[in-house]
């Protein structure tokens, strides 16, 4: 192509059909991490197997937990409860999952497991001392590189006590870590946030029997509690979802229909900045 060419754009008409779009990133993250703490075996259905969650995968198997593909996008987990990971016999390299580290400094902190986390030149520029520093007042031996970023490296400190924090920047990230940190530690661990954010990890445990009660803007967990098996069905990715819903609402005579997407509170204000521009939005089930 040169400077020269020119380029017609014609209107590509309406969208009509159904769509069905990968499974929600986020929830496949923590549905591979709360089969794998279960007493027993979980089937995980829809599950979005992009790089970030084969990368927490691919660190539970390196703690011992036997995870099967058994479709592309079906996994069994084998899950060896709270008490049965194995500190990794290398460094857990996670790619570009900040998810995958954040959540999994929280876990191995309580769990008592000897590891040092990694990543590539990203997520080796990402803050971590917002999830070490409530870990270390928890008890956690965990150290971060001199200026706050990765590699992650846990010294298997345990026993862990339960503290009251005050999230200083909303982050669920931070908040799941200092709530699994706490499913291992002796107490009541809270945690307060200063704005609302997604709540996946709540709800989440609730599935898996644990008692997480939730109040105002407050978290809270007590320690010593077991994870039972759940069969998983991995709702689609309401920002995935969120193009297509864009997209036919601009184009006249569109009728779309996107099955199974994740409809928490915390997650929807895509479909409401829509309809406040008029956009015909219906919600089933």
């Amino acid at each position: 192509m040169t400077a020269t060419d020119t380029l017609v754009v014609h209107p590509g008409g309406c969208l009509e059909g159904s769509v069905v779009v990968p499974g929600d990133k986020s929830i496949s993250h923590r549905a591979v991490m709360f089969s794998a703490l279960a007493d027993g075996i979980s089937d995980i259905s829809d599950c979005l197997m992009g790089e970030d969650v084969v990368s927490t995968i691919n660190a539970f198997r390196h703690m011992g937990v036997q995870i099967d593909q058994v479709a592309e996008t079906r996994l069994r987990v084998l899950g060896v409860g709270v008490d049965g990971l194995k500190s990794p016999p290398s460094t857990l390299y996670l790619g570009n999952s900040g998810t995958s580290m954040r959540l999994l400094a929280g876990l191995l902190a309580g769990a008592g497991i000897r590891a040092t986390l990694t990543g590539d030149a990203s997520l080796s520029k990402r803050p971590m001392r917002r999830v070490s520093e409530p870990l270390t007042m928890m008890g956690a031996g965990i150290e971060t590189s001199a200026d706050g970023t990765p590699p992650v490296t846990l010294n298997g400190q345990v026993p862990l006590t339960a503290i009251d924090y005050d999230l200083p920047v909303a982050s669920a990230q931070v908040k799941s870590a200092v709530l699994l940190a706490g499913l291992f530690a002796a107490g009541r661990t809270s945690v307060h946030e200063p704005a609302p954010t997604r709540d996946h990890t709540e709800r989440m445990l609730r599935a898996f029997n644990v008692d997480v009660e939730v109040s105002a803007a407050t978290v809270s967990i007590v320690g010593g509690q077991r994870l039972r098996p759940v069969d998983v069905v991995v709702p689609s990715d309401i920002s995935s979802a969120a193009f297509f819903m864009l997209g036919a609402s601009i184009a006249a005579g569109s009728q779309l229909r996107l099955p199974a997407v994740g409809m928490n509170p915390t997650r929807t204000g895509v479909i409401e900045i829509l309809r406040a521009m008029s956009a015909n939005i219906r919600q089933e089930n």
